[in-house]
């Protein structure tokens, strides 16, 4: 089964940690969504079976109707049956991303104490931040990711546009079928962390929403089920971009990305076909690699003990003042900075 449509066996199991505990029959469940085949694979324990991502989208649906719970059982009261729709309709009208974000967190911190979203702002970062309350002390693999995926995927939409992510942190241990977090989230991953946070440049944060109420009621015809279901590869031209040079480069080699001409051949596309498809994105191939270039920085300053001279030799950086301008800039600190609140 091919990997973009479909997801692990360990992502489910993760799902279904919390409906269980709270007694939930998950065979009636897979009966409700015409699954019935699927008992037996949840209960195979196979680590190596995948799942249709359609059929998650039916069991996802069935499984909150069933409990009346779009939380799934996750949080200590169910977060009832209509309540994504509603703050989708509170944030069409919002007039920016950063608004429409601020709106989300509030939203949510009306509907329940156990999941708390935050939006932090520094230097070039934006950050958005999820604390979560695992009351029932489950595997929190698929709350948190489909969380990350539902606020992703709904700024990509209200926005109309693809987000460059700089970084994603995780507080739980890095899962066994982690390769798929480099498909989802393009970008420098990081486990065991003390915040779940996606970064990405805050520039994106003033860009006008584009949805209105007439698209509002189409998008919500398939959500949130249908953005859940995207545990698959970022198909944007950004996102295969970032890709391509993570494949090749990584964040721990010299910073020496291909050419544009070198990408364009790789995607089997023209220069200036991808030129114009970045453009349509709001993105620059320039900006790609300025990513990269920080996520390399703030990599080898957590991970190791290289000097500022050389660390700033090794990003392509003509001096170490030079670097520290940018680093600043990034992050709001400078690299001294940064790497003293580490210890």
């Amino acid at each position: 089964m091919k990997r973009q449509h479909s997801v692990p066996f360990g992502l489910v199991s993760s799902l279904l940690q919390a409906p269980r505990a709270r007694q939930v029959d998950i065979a009636q469940v897979c009966d409700e969504a015409g699954l019935p085949d699927w008992l037996a694979v949840l209960e195979s324990n196979d680590p190596s079976l995948r799942l249709p991502l359609d059929e998650l989208g039916q069991f996802l649906i069935t499984l909150w109707r069933h409990m009346g719970d779009e939380a799934g059982g996750f949080l200590s009261n169910p977060m009832k049956l209509g309540t994504f729709s509603m703050m989708c309709h509170a944030l069409i009208s919002a007039g920016n991303l950063r608004r429409g974000l601020l709106r989300s967190a509030r939203y949510i911190s009306l509907m329940t104490d156990d999941l708390e979203i935050k939006l932090e702002e520094s230097g070039d970062e934006a950050r958005v931040v999820f604390n979560c309350r695992n009351h029932l002390e489950t595997d929190e693999v698929f709350f948190i990711t489909s969380m990350f995926i539902i606020w992703i995927r709904l700024s990509c939409w209200m926005i109309d546009q693809p987000i460059l992510l700089d970084r994603v942190q995780f507080t739980f241990d890095q899962p066994s079928y982690s390769e798929e977090f480099k498909l989802m989230f393009p970008c420098r991953h990081d486990f065991s962390q003390t915040r779940n946070v996606f970064a990405f440049n805050k520039r994106m944060l003033s860009i006008p929403i584009k949805q209105d109420g007439s698209s509002l009621v189409t998008f919500l015809n398939h959500a949130p089920q249908s953005l859940l279901t995207q545990f698959r590869d970022d198909d944007s031209v950004t996102a295969q971009i970032k890709r391509l040079l993570l494949q090749r480069n990584g964040l721990h080699s010299e910073l020496a990305p291909l050419s544009f001409d070198e990408v364009a051949e790789e995607l089997a596309s023209t220069t200036h076909t991808l030129r114009r498809r970045l453009k349509e994105e709001g993105h620059s191939y320039q900006e790609i690699k300025d990513s990269m270039r920080r996520d390399q920085a703030l990599e080898l300053l957590e991970s190791s003990d290289i000097s500022i001279q050389e660390l700033s030799e090794r990003l392509g950086f003509s001096e170490a003042a030079a670097f520290n301008r940018a680093f600043k800039k990034w992050t709001g600190l400078s690299p001294s900075s940064f790497r003293e609140r580490l210890v």
